[in-house]
Protein backbone atom coordinates (compact mmCIF):
# COMPACT_ATOMS: atom_id res chain seq x y z
CA UNK A 1 0.00 0.00 0.00
CA UNK A 2 1.43 3.39 -0.98
CA UNK A 3 1.43 5.89 1.86
CA UNK A 4 0.75 9.60 1.67
CA UNK A 5 4.02 11.14 2.90
CA UNK A 6 2.27 14.36 3.89
CA UNK A 7 0.94 12.62 7.01
CA UNK A 8 4.47 12.46 8.42
CA UNK A 9 3.97 15.75 10.25
CA UNK A 10 0.77 17.71 10.84
CA UNK A 11 -0.72 20.45 12.97
CA UNK A 12 -3.93 19.33 14.64
CA UNK A 13 -7.40 20.72 14.01
CA UNK A 14 -8.13 23.09 16.91
CA UNK A 15 -11.43 24.86 17.47
CA UNK A 16 -11.10 28.66 17.61
CA UNK A 17 -7.48 28.45 16.44
CA UNK A 18 -6.78 26.77 13.11
CA UNK A 19 -8.75 29.18 10.97
CA UNK A 20 -7.52 30.30 7.57
CA UNK A 21 -5.33 33.06 9.02
CA UNK A 22 -3.54 30.68 11.36
CA UNK A 23 -3.07 28.13 8.60
CA UNK A 24 -1.64 30.75 6.26
CA UNK A 25 1.01 31.67 8.83
CA UNK A 26 1.91 28.01 9.31
CA UNK A 27 2.21 27.53 5.56
CA UNK A 28 4.54 30.51 5.23
CA UNK A 29 6.86 28.83 7.73
CA UNK A 30 6.66 25.21 6.52
CA UNK A 31 6.05 24.05 2.96
CA UNK A 32 5.28 20.41 3.81
CA UNK A 33 3.40 20.29 7.11
CA UNK A 34 -0.14 18.95 6.68
CA UNK A 35 -2.64 21.47 7.99
CA UNK A 36 -6.17 20.94 9.28
CA UNK A 37 -9.20 23.19 9.48
CA UNK A 38 -11.14 23.66 12.65
CA UNK A 39 -13.79 20.99 13.05
CA UNK A 40 -16.94 21.86 11.12
CA UNK A 41 -20.17 19.97 11.66
CA UNK A 42 -21.80 18.43 8.64
CA UNK A 43 -25.02 20.19 9.62
CA UNK A 44 -23.32 23.60 9.52
CA UNK A 45 -22.23 22.96 5.94
CA UNK A 46 -25.49 21.45 4.73
CA UNK A 47 -28.00 23.60 6.63
CA UNK A 48 -26.01 26.67 7.64
CA UNK A 49 -26.83 30.10 6.23
CA UNK A 50 -23.25 30.72 5.10
CA UNK A 51 -21.41 27.39 4.65
CA UNK A 52 -18.69 29.00 2.56
CA UNK A 53 -17.29 30.75 5.62
CA UNK A 54 -16.30 27.30 6.88
CA UNK A 55 -14.92 26.19 3.52
CA UNK A 56 -12.80 29.17 2.48
CA UNK A 57 -9.16 28.35 1.94
CA UNK A 58 -6.28 29.31 -0.30
CA UNK A 59 -4.72 26.63 -2.54
CA UNK A 60 -1.32 27.51 -1.07
CA UNK A 61 -2.51 25.97 2.21
CA UNK A 62 -2.26 22.48 0.70
CA UNK A 63 -1.67 19.84 1.94
CA UNK A 64 -4.85 20.61 3.87
CA UNK A 65 -7.54 18.46 5.47
CA UNK A 66 -11.10 19.48 6.29
CA UNK A 67 -12.25 17.94 9.57
CA UNK A 68 -15.96 17.14 9.75
CA UNK A 69 -18.10 16.30 12.75
CA UNK A 70 -21.21 14.17 12.57
CA UNK A 71 -22.58 10.65 12.49
CA UNK A 72 -25.39 10.67 9.94
CA UNK A 73 -24.03 9.09 6.75
CA UNK A 74 -26.35 10.97 4.38
CA UNK A 75 -25.61 14.34 5.99
CA UNK A 76 -21.86 13.68 6.01
CA UNK A 77 -21.97 12.57 2.38
CA UNK A 78 -23.70 15.80 1.36
CA UNK A 79 -21.23 17.88 3.37
CA UNK A 80 -18.34 15.97 1.83
CA UNK A 81 -19.62 16.62 -1.69
CA UNK A 82 -19.90 20.33 -0.88
CA UNK A 83 -16.35 20.29 0.48
CA UNK A 84 -15.06 18.64 -2.67
CA UNK A 85 -16.78 21.26 -4.79
CA UNK A 86 -15.06 23.91 -2.66
CA UNK A 87 -11.72 22.32 -3.56
CA UNK A 88 -10.85 20.13 -0.59
CA UNK A 89 -8.89 16.99 -1.48
CA UNK A 90 -8.70 15.31 1.93
CA UNK A 91 -11.37 14.77 4.62
CA UNK A 92 -11.18 13.73 8.27
CA UNK A 93 -13.91 12.54 10.62
CA UNK A 94 -13.70 13.70 14.23
CA UNK A 95 -14.00 10.75 16.61
CA UNK A 96 -11.89 12.30 19.36
CA UNK A 97 -13.54 15.44 20.73
CA UNK A 98 -14.88 14.72 24.25
CA UNK A 99 -16.96 17.85 24.94
CA UNK A 100 -20.52 17.55 26.22
CA UNK A 101 -21.79 19.60 23.29
CA UNK A 102 -20.53 17.20 20.63
CA UNK A 103 -21.56 14.15 22.64
CA UNK A 104 -25.14 15.42 22.75
CA UNK A 105 -24.91 15.89 18.98
CA UNK A 106 -23.68 12.30 18.66
CA UNK A 107 -20.28 12.98 17.19
CA UNK A 108 -16.74 13.16 18.47
CA UNK A 109 -15.25 10.71 20.97
CA UNK A 110 -18.59 9.14 21.95
CA UNK A 111 -18.60 7.44 18.54
CA UNK A 112 -15.77 5.16 19.64
CA UNK A 113 -18.53 3.14 21.28
CA UNK A 114 -20.18 2.73 17.85
CA UNK A 115 -17.54 1.65 15.33
CA UNK A 116 -20.19 0.49 12.85
CA UNK A 117 -21.64 4.02 12.81
CA UNK A 118 -18.18 5.44 12.12
CA UNK A 119 -17.61 2.86 9.39
CA UNK A 120 -20.89 3.79 7.69
CA UNK A 121 -20.00 7.48 7.89
CA UNK A 122 -16.55 6.95 6.40
CA UNK A 123 -17.94 4.80 3.59
CA UNK A 124 -20.64 7.36 2.78
CA UNK A 125 -18.14 10.25 2.62
CA UNK A 126 -15.70 8.31 0.45
CA UNK A 127 -18.39 6.95 -1.89
CA UNK A 128 -19.85 10.44 -2.34
CA UNK A 129 -16.54 12.08 -3.24
CA UNK A 130 -13.86 9.58 -4.15
CA UNK A 131 -11.62 11.46 -1.69
CA UNK A 132 -9.49 9.88 1.05
CA UNK A 133 -11.26 9.95 4.41
CA UNK A 134 -9.16 9.68 7.56
CA UNK A 135 -10.27 9.34 11.20
CA UNK A 136 -8.95 11.06 14.31
CA UNK A 137 -9.78 9.19 17.49
CA UNK A 138 -8.72 8.44 21.07
CA UNK A 139 -7.35 5.24 22.61
CA UNK A 140 -10.73 4.66 24.16
CA UNK A 141 -13.52 6.21 26.21
CA UNK A 142 -14.63 5.75 29.80
CA UNK A 143 -14.48 2.03 30.67
CA UNK A 144 -14.23 0.95 27.03
CA UNK A 145 -10.49 1.26 27.07
CA UNK A 146 -8.73 -2.02 26.33
CA UNK A 147 -6.40 -2.68 23.44
CA UNK A 148 -8.93 -5.21 22.24
CA UNK A 149 -11.59 -2.46 22.11
CA UNK A 150 -9.25 -0.22 20.13
CA UNK A 151 -8.25 -2.98 17.73
CA UNK A 152 -11.91 -3.81 17.11
CA UNK A 153 -12.70 -0.16 16.38
CA UNK A 154 -9.82 0.11 13.90
CA UNK A 155 -10.65 -3.22 12.27
CA UNK A 156 -14.29 -2.27 11.63
CA UNK A 157 -13.59 1.29 10.42
CA UNK A 158 -10.65 0.31 8.21
CA UNK A 159 -12.83 -2.32 6.54
CA UNK A 160 -15.01 0.58 5.37
CA UNK A 161 -12.09 2.06 3.46
CA UNK A 162 -10.26 4.24 5.99
CA UNK A 163 -6.52 3.57 5.80
CA UNK A 164 -5.24 6.46 7.95
CA UNK A 165 -5.89 6.97 11.67
CA UNK A 166 -4.62 9.82 13.80
CA UNK A 167 -4.54 8.55 17.37
CA UNK A 168 -4.66 10.93 20.32
CA UNK A 169 -2.69 8.75 22.72
CA UNK A 170 -5.05 9.23 25.65
CA UNK A 171 -8.44 7.86 26.52
CA UNK A 172 -11.29 10.33 27.01
CA UNK A 173 -13.62 10.55 29.96
CA UNK A 174 -16.96 11.67 28.59
CA UNK A 175 -18.28 12.51 32.05
CA UNK A 176 -16.44 14.35 34.76
CA UNK A 177 -13.68 16.02 32.74
CA UNK A 178 -13.75 19.15 30.60
CA UNK A 179 -12.22 19.11 27.10
CA UNK A 180 -9.15 20.89 28.50
CA UNK A 181 -8.84 18.32 31.31
CA UNK A 182 -9.22 15.53 28.76
CA UNK A 183 -6.13 16.90 27.00
CA UNK A 184 -4.10 16.73 30.20
CA UNK A 185 -5.40 14.36 32.88
CA UNK A 186 -5.79 10.97 31.17
CA UNK A 187 -2.24 9.61 30.93
CA UNK A 188 -0.45 9.37 27.62
CA UNK A 189 0.22 5.85 26.39
CA UNK A 190 2.41 5.88 23.29
CA UNK A 191 3.09 2.16 23.65
CA UNK A 192 -0.53 1.41 22.76
CA UNK A 193 -0.22 3.42 19.54
CA UNK A 194 2.91 1.44 18.63
CA UNK A 195 1.04 -1.78 19.45
CA UNK A 196 -1.77 -0.67 17.15
CA UNK A 197 0.67 -0.16 14.30
CA UNK A 198 2.12 -3.62 14.87
CA UNK A 199 -1.38 -5.08 14.73
CA UNK A 200 -2.26 -3.15 11.55
CA UNK A 201 1.02 -2.68 9.66
CA UNK A 202 -0.70 -1.82 6.37
CA UNK A 203 -2.52 1.17 7.86
CA UNK A 204 -1.08 4.66 8.25
CA UNK A 205 -0.93 5.41 11.97
CA UNK A 206 -0.16 8.94 13.17
CA UNK A 207 0.48 9.73 16.85
CA UNK A 208 -0.98 12.82 18.51
CA UNK A 209 -0.92 14.05 22.10
CA UNK A 210 1.66 15.49 24.47
CA UNK A 211 4.14 16.56 21.79
CA UNK A 212 5.21 19.99 23.02
CA UNK A 213 8.22 20.56 20.77
CA UNK A 214 9.65 19.55 17.43
CA UNK A 215 12.36 17.59 19.23
CA UNK A 216 9.69 15.56 21.02
CA UNK A 217 7.91 14.91 17.74
CA UNK A 218 11.11 13.84 16.01
CA UNK A 219 12.01 11.55 18.92
CA UNK A 220 8.77 9.63 18.39
CA UNK A 221 9.82 9.01 14.79
CA UNK A 222 13.41 7.97 15.52
CA UNK A 223 14.21 4.94 13.34
CA UNK A 224 15.28 2.79 16.29
CA UNK A 225 12.21 0.89 17.44
CA UNK A 226 9.75 3.17 15.66
CA UNK A 227 7.01 1.82 13.46
CA UNK A 228 4.75 4.86 13.19
CA UNK A 229 4.02 6.79 10.02
CA UNK A 230 3.70 10.30 11.39
CA UNK A 231 3.10 12.69 14.25
CA UNK A 232 0.69 15.54 14.89
CA UNK A 233 1.29 18.46 17.23
CA UNK A 234 -1.30 20.87 18.58
CA UNK A 235 -1.04 23.85 20.84
CA UNK A 236 2.74 23.94 20.67
CA UNK A 237 2.38 25.30 17.14
CA UNK A 238 -0.11 27.94 18.28
CA UNK A 239 2.08 29.04 21.18
CA UNK A 240 5.29 29.09 19.13
CA UNK A 241 4.59 28.89 15.38
CA UNK A 242 8.22 29.18 14.36
CA UNK A 243 8.93 25.67 15.68
CA UNK A 244 7.67 24.65 12.24
CA UNK A 245 10.71 26.26 10.61
CA UNK A 246 12.80 23.09 10.87
CA UNK A 247 10.06 20.61 9.97
CA UNK A 248 10.77 20.51 6.24
CA UNK A 249 14.45 19.68 6.69
CA UNK A 250 14.17 17.35 9.68
CA UNK A 251 11.10 15.35 8.69
CA UNK A 252 10.71 15.72 4.92
CA UNK A 253 14.35 15.91 3.79
CA UNK A 254 13.83 19.30 2.14
CA UNK A 255 17.10 21.12 2.65
CA UNK A 256 16.06 24.34 0.92
CA UNK A 257 16.45 27.20 3.36
CA UNK A 258 13.22 28.28 5.00
CA UNK A 259 12.26 31.91 5.64
CA UNK A 260 13.55 33.77 8.67
CA UNK A 261 11.08 35.50 10.99
CA UNK A 262 11.22 38.95 9.31
CA UNK A 263 10.51 37.32 5.94
CA UNK A 264 7.57 35.42 7.41
CA UNK A 265 6.24 38.65 8.91
CA UNK A 266 6.60 40.57 5.65
CA UNK A 267 4.78 37.90 3.67
CA UNK A 268 2.06 37.49 6.29
CA UNK A 269 1.46 41.23 6.48
CA UNK A 270 0.86 41.32 2.73
CA UNK A 271 -1.75 38.60 3.20
CA UNK A 272 -3.21 40.37 6.26
CA UNK A 273 -3.60 43.68 4.48
CA UNK A 274 -5.44 41.99 1.61
CA UNK A 275 -7.93 40.07 3.77
CA UNK A 276 -8.58 43.01 6.08
CA UNK A 277 -9.34 45.07 3.00
CA UNK A 278 -11.88 42.37 2.08
CA UNK A 279 -13.57 42.66 5.47
CA UNK A 280 -11.71 40.27 7.78
CA UNK A 281 -11.47 41.42 11.41
CA UNK A 282 -8.05 42.84 12.22
CA UNK A 283 -7.74 41.22 15.70
CA UNK A 284 -8.42 37.75 14.28
CA UNK A 285 -6.01 38.26 11.40
CA UNK A 286 -3.04 39.36 13.51
CA UNK A 287 -3.67 36.95 16.40
CA UNK A 288 -1.59 34.08 14.92
CA UNK A 289 1.51 36.31 15.02
CA UNK A 290 1.53 36.65 18.82
CA UNK A 291 3.87 33.73 19.54
CA UNK A 292 6.20 34.14 16.56
CA UNK A 293 9.13 35.31 18.68
CA UNK A 294 8.45 33.07 21.69
CA UNK A 295 11.69 32.13 23.43
CA UNK A 296 13.63 34.96 21.78
CA UNK A 297 14.96 38.18 23.31
CA UNK A 298 12.23 40.76 22.91
CA UNK A 299 9.36 38.28 22.78
CA UNK A 300 7.34 40.42 25.19
CA UNK A 301 7.93 43.54 23.09
CA UNK A 302 6.71 41.62 20.04
CA UNK A 303 3.51 40.51 21.76
CA UNK A 304 2.86 44.09 22.81
CA UNK A 305 3.44 45.32 19.25
CA UNK A 306 0.98 42.76 17.87
CA UNK A 307 -1.57 43.74 20.52
CA UNK A 308 -1.29 47.41 19.53
CA UNK A 309 -1.95 46.50 15.91
CA UNK A 310 -4.90 44.29 16.89
CA UNK A 311 -6.40 47.18 18.86
CA UNK A 312 -5.89 49.64 16.03
CA UNK A 313 -3.30 51.68 17.96
CA UNK A 314 -0.63 51.15 15.32
CA UNK A 315 -0.41 50.11 11.69
CA UNK A 316 0.13 46.65 10.27
CA UNK A 317 3.25 47.94 8.54
CA UNK A 318 4.80 48.84 11.91
CA UNK A 319 5.30 45.16 12.65
CA UNK A 320 7.81 44.64 9.86
CA UNK A 321 10.62 46.88 11.23
CA UNK A 322 9.90 45.51 14.71
CA UNK A 323 10.48 41.98 13.44
CA UNK A 324 13.74 43.00 11.73
CA UNK A 325 14.99 44.67 14.92
CA UNK A 326 14.10 41.72 17.13
CA UNK A 327 15.67 39.22 14.72
CA UNK A 328 18.88 41.26 14.80
CA UNK A 329 18.80 41.22 18.60
CA UNK A 330 18.33 37.43 18.53
CA UNK A 331 21.29 37.01 16.17
CA UNK A 332 23.50 39.10 18.44
CA UNK A 333 22.38 37.15 21.52
CA UNK A 334 23.16 33.88 19.75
Amino acid sequence: MSRDPTHRFAVAPMMDYTDQHCRMLFRLISRHTRLYTEMVTAAAIVHGQDPQRFLAFDPTEEPLTLQLGGSDPALLATAARTAKTAGFQNLNLNVGCPSDKVTVGRFGACLMAEPAVVANAVRAMADATGLPVTVKNRLGIDDQDTQRDLDRFIEIVSAAGCDTFIIHARKAWLKGLSPKENREIPPLDYDRVHALKRAFPDLTIVLNGGLTSLDAACAVLEPSGNNLDGVMIGRAAIDSPYILAEVDARLFGDTAAGPDRPTVVARYLAYAAAVIEQGARRPMVVRPLVGLFKGCPGARAWRQAVTRVAQGESRLADLEPTAVRLASTEAIAA
